[in-house]
């Protein structure tokens, strides 16, 4: 492990209440390691009556449509960035639904229950060859079964009352 500010290898060192932790020697402080966080979001239209999945380029199953937060971002500003990106969709509300490690891509993904306008999609198409409007129990038999797109698509569908 090297210190991403100098470069200089890192030693372990005690540090109260944390344990171990990297240390620089050079900068004279501890590095945390770095731990990418992403937004996943359940997208519905204004009535709530349809999911908005996704197949991304290369995978064969429908999830969420999700995205890596940027250096100095915050979530809240993540949201309509990428579904903006991804879909040329607009954002109108989105509310916290909750988060949940994905051990898959190593990320922390906080999971937001988006409303969007509905309306023509443009495909991003290096990134996603396929969205698609759900009712809601479309979009649970179409979601990838055992996944973290699942996880959080019954949790929000359940927030919204819609249990089918």
């Amino acid at each position: 492990m090297f210190c991403r500010d100098c470069g200089e290898k890192l030693t372990l060192r005690f540090l109260e209440n944390e344990g171990l932790v990297p240390y620089c020697p050079k900068c004279e402080s501890f590095k945390f390691p770095y731990f990418p966080v992403a937004v996943s979001m359940t997208v519905t239209n204004r009535a709530e009556d349809k999911v908005l999945l996704a197949k991304h380029a290369g995978e064969e199953e429908f999830t969420l449509l999700a995205g890596y937060i940027k250096k100095g971002e915050t979530a809240e500003k993540a949201i309509p960035r990428e579904l903006r990106e991804e879909t040329k969709l607009t954002a109108i509300k989105w509310r916290y639904y909750g988060s949940r490690y994905h051990e898959e891509k190593d990320v922390l993904m906080l999971n937001f229950i988006v409303t969007a306008e509905e309306g023509p999609v443009t495909l991003k198409e290096d990134e996603l060859q396929e969205v698609r409007w759900c009712t809601p129990a479309e979009a649970r038999e179409l979601v990838r079964k055992n996944s973290t797109a699942e996880y959080f698509l019954s949790g929000a569908l359940e927030t919204l009352g819609k249990k089918k």
